[in-house]
């Protein structure tokens, strides 16, 4: 119903314009005929009344300037009369010359670097972003097509290979790193605030699970046992000593987790300093572990666990896309409001973005504004001739039917300035 009610009133518009042009044709051909009509009716009563002749010259000049600026108004969209005149018809005749200078024109007018670059700086299109993307709504919908392309992205990747040509580039560039060094300085990092310590509680706390142990209890009496002599083992000395050992190594144990500065964390403490210091500068400490490296990366299974996560991640989003309650889908929507919100409240980003939008919009226009006069000049020339001339004269035409009022007026003024100046001189 729009649709058509915005067709008819471009319609309407035109059959109102093409009405008023033919009234204005109507009264001007009519005040020609009148002009015509009192010319002849002044001359013939001239004679009786001589002020007709004042009446007669601007008659007479007016009929000519009127039949001259007809002439020059019809020319320029058909042949006077049908008549072959040179240089009439002057709109259809031109067709390709004036399409060609009005795609030139507007080139050079309208599509400049400066009033493009101009224009478009009126436009705040950060704004305009943030605008939309904070409406939860439309995040939501781009957030929805975004997830439907996920699968076909993933699709895409393994189908150009690119999965196979990072996951090279990955290992390549770990067997560029050279392992010894790097876990030093791990280590170095992890020491510095004796953080290692925390290791050693852990050691502590296993050996004091293995000395409560009943099994382990046992199995440690045993080897005693079978390293006893038998006259010992006559008077249970493998108990007594199994007793001895671990109440003295829990005892051990307990003094050192309870003294921060006890021997064995000191004696740690040097053990993993150095430790590090060999990683750091040991040639023997890093050949072993660049081989180590290469070992573990030559392993099959490392490219199978690359494999089945890749499967496992696409398996995960594709599975994730199809729920209704899909997280994936949250998360896009709110990392888009969220930098629809951020933008609309930085406005250094703001101005980064508008004038990078600007220089691609204006280098775009730039490089295809030369097609744009092109294709101006190309729509201008396919048009049909009649359909052209009578677009124009709707448009122009009562303007122009206007001049031959001015031509009759003007001339008749100037015919009657004439007659004057010669009834003057003559007096004379």
């Amino acid at each position: 119903m729009k649709a058509s009610a915005a067709t008819a009133a471009p319609e309407t518009s035109a059959g109102a314009k093409l009405a008023a042009l033919r009234r204005t044709k109507a009264l001007a051909t009519g005040a020609l005929v009148l002009c015509v009509g009192v010319f002849v009716a002044a001359r013939s009563l001239e004679g009786r009344y001589p002020l007709l002749g004042f009446v007669a010259a601007f008659a007479e000049a007016a009929t000519i300037g009127g039949l001259a600026d007809w002439y020059a108004v019809v020319a320029l969209f058909r042949r006077p009369l049908g008549l072959p005149i040179p240089h009439t018809a002057i709109i259809p005749e031109n067709q390709e010359r004036i399409a060609d200078n009005l795609g030139r024109f507007i080139e050079s007018n309208f599509l400049s670097a400066e009033p493009v670059r101009e224009k478009l700086k009126e436009v705040d299109y950060a704004a305009l972003v943030s605008d939309w993307l904070s409406d939860g709504e439309r995040a939501g919908r781009l957030s929805r097509f975004v997830a439907r392309l996920l699968p076909q992205m993933l699709t895409a990747v393994e189908g150009s290979g690119l999965r196979d040509f990072v996951a090279q580039r990955i290992t390549a560039e770990v067997e560029r790193v050279p392992v010894a060094p790097l876990a030093a300085e791990l280590l170095a990092s992890v020491t510095a605030d004796r953080r290692h310590q925390r290791l050693f509680d852990e050691i502590l706390g296993a050996l004091g699970r293995f000395l409560s142990d009943a099994s382990a209890l046992a199995a440690l009496r045993d080897k005693i046992r079978a390293e006893l002599p038998t006259l010992f083992n006559m008077f249970r000395a493998d108990a007594y000593l199994v007793k001895r050992i671990v109440a003295s190594a829990a005892a051990l144990l307990e003094e050192a987790k309870a003294d921060p500065d006890h021997a064995l964390r000191a004696e740690f403490d040097r053990f993993v300093q150095g430790f590090v210091e060999q990683l750091r500068g040991s040639p023997d400490f890093a050949a072993r572990a660049e081989k180590l490296k290469h070992d573990l990366l030559a392993r099959p299974e490392l490219a199978n666990l690359a494999g089945g996560m890749w499967k496992s991640l696409r398996a995960f989003v594709e599975e994730d896309i199809a729920s209704p309650h899909s997280r994936s889908r949250e998360h896009l929507t709110g990392m888009f409001v969220a930098a629809g919100r951020h933008l609309a409240e930085d406005e250094r980003i703001r101005a980064d973005m508008n004038r990078g939008v600007v220089a691609a919009l204006a280098s775009f226009v730039e490089t295809q504004k030369k097609g744009v006069s092109t294709f101006i000049a190309d729509q201008v020339k396919g048009w049909d001739v009649l359909q052209m001339t009578r677009l124009i004269e709707v448009n122009v035409g009562r303007d122009l039917q206007f001049i031959r009022f001015n031509g009759m007026l003007i001339g008749g003024t100037v015919g009657l300035f004439l007659h004057a100046a010669q009834r003057v001189l003559l007096a004379n």
